[in-house]
């Protein structure tokens, strides 16, 4: 038996499409199911056994033997939360006692980090380990991301294979559910098939034009991947980057929306809201080397393939993944 936590979200869902791909389909899917707008991201999936997440341990400490592998995705994701008790019991606490268990009972465990920890990258973008504790998250969120990767490392009691993926602009199908968190891809589409219209947030900084912020969007089927890597190598735990590797332009990410929907570009620029303007990161870019040196060779989706195969065969046609 496989367990997801968090497998009702995105990334979460996402993963048990490809796991049962590859006919693992003794599927653990553990997560609050009273949230029923999101259960369609598990339809016509193969799964064994719905638990919440409250009475997940006990299971766990029943069932243990009979488990193969935990990935650890669910999460509070909301960057715009400031209520540090929310995160400190979901993304601190409860990741704590899942390590502690994997650990207990030598359970291999994958983990979401995120990208978030890097803060306005002072540091730079590189999974240096040694690095963690000088970071400097802008928001609750990432420092609550920040704050366990810290613990997970001065750990002695671990899992005998563990790691920490620090996802960066993950977009893709089964973010329906996410609201303003989802991506701007996904809002981007939304925009246009109302409007015909994009809006992109203006630069408040000098050295960049608007528009010409630039993230690292990472294509949801290549986390998934990734993931699937982990699964099969367990070995050379640590901390991880996963994003593509380059950082693309807002303006390039709306350009591409507008091509796959083969709709005329109408981009126009608004203020950044001023409850996130003080938080905003203007650049990430994923240093990617680690995951290369370890062994991971799959490509991953340029910008224009990944927004592509969104929006032509999932965002158009409203499928899930």
């Amino acid at each position: 038996m496989i367990v997801v936590t968090g497998a009702l979200g995105f990334i979460g869902s996402c993963l048990i499409t490809r796991l049962n791909q590859e006919n693992f389909n003794y599927i653990i899917a553990v997560d609050d199911f009273s949230k029923s707008y999101k259960h369609i991201n598990l339809e016509g999936k193969k799964i064994l056994h719905k638990i919440d997440r409250k009475a997940f341990f006990e299971w766990l400490d029943r069932h243990h033997p009979e488990v193969e592998f935990v990935f650890h995705f669910g999460a509070r994701t909301d960057t715009t939360e400031f209520n540090t008790a929310i995160f400190d019991e979901l993304n601190v606490g409860y990741s704590q006692t899942i390590w502690k268990k994997c650990a207990q009972y030598q359970l291999p465990l994958v983990y979401a980090s995120s990208a978030a920890t890097y803060g306005a990258g002072e540091l730079g973008y590189d999974d240096n380990e040694a690095l963690i504790p000088q970071l400097k998250p802008l928001n609750p969120y990432g420092e609550s991301k920040n704050n366990f990767d810290i613990w997970a490392l001065q750990q002695i009691e671990k899992p005998f294979f563990w790691v920490g993926l620090k996802f960066f602009n993950v977009y893709g199908p089964n973010e329906y559910h996410k609201g303003r968190m989802a991506s701007v891809i996904f809002h981007a589409f939304h925009q246009i098939k109302a409007s015909g219209q994009v809006k992109l947030f203006k630069s408040h900084r000098p050295d960049y034009r608007d528009g010409e912020q630039r993230r690292d969007f990472v294509y949801v089927k290549d986390v998934v991947n990734v993931c699937m890597f982990w699964l099969y190598h367990r070995k050379n735990s640590g901390i991880y980057n996963l994003g593509s590797g380059k950082a693309r332009t807002f303006l390039d990410l709306a350009r591409n929306t507008f091509a796959a929907m083969q709709v005329p570009e109408n981009i126009v620029f608004i203020d950044t809201p001023e409850d996130i303007r003080d938080k905003y990161q203007y650049f990430t870019q994923a240093n990617m080397q680690k995951l290369w040196n370890v062994g991971y060779n799959q490509p991953f989706h340029s910008l224009e393939e990944g927004i592509k195969d969104y929006v032509q065969n999932y965002l158009l046609p409203n499928r899930y993944f």
